[in-house]
């Protein structure tokens, strides 16, 4: 997901957050069930660049998450970048297919991507309750980082 070799920032591989939730439909799809599609989430999780442990603290962490979560980002070029990761292997795999989303992208793209792919693609039904709210937590904590950087 990122060719920015030794960033912890994630580079977008699709122009536009748009390609990049139909890409992520497309894949999901791909599987017959849901199992595989964790497995296939949880793999993104691990490539997905290493979150800095300096960043593993509570002023990182986002809160409304079952499991720790934590994002950091920077601007570059007018786009915003995310770094992110979690100690739930499935929620590192929510937090990649969020960075493929929102990371590399300008700031008005990413307020006005509105979280609700997460539930167009079947992923916050498909989690548990605490699951759900926590993704839909990091997407919101992405998208006020735009709105007030």
């Amino acid at each position: 997901m990122s060719d920015n070799v030794g960033s912890p920032f994630v580079i977008p591989e699709e122009g536009r957050a748009s390609e990049a939730i139909e890409n992520i439909g497309d894949e999901l799809a791909l599987f017959d069930d849901w199992m595989a599609r964790y497995q296939y989430i949880i793999e993104l999780g691990r490539k997905i660049p290493a979150f800095p442990s300096q960043w593993q603290d509570d002023t990182h962490r986002v809160p409304g998450c079952q499991s720790q979560v934590w994002l950091e980002a920077t601007e570059k070029d007018g786009k915003l970048f995310f770094s992110g990761a979690s100690d739930a292997a499935i929620v590192q795999g929510l937090v990649a297919l969020l960075l493929r989303v929102y990371s590399g992208r300008s700031r008005e793209e990413i307020v006005d991507t509105e979280s609700s792919f997460l539930h167009d693609l079947g992923l916050v039904q498909a989690l548990s309750t605490n699951r759900g709210n926590g993704v839909e937590a990091m997407a919101q904590a992405i998208r006020k980082r735009a709105a007030t950087a």
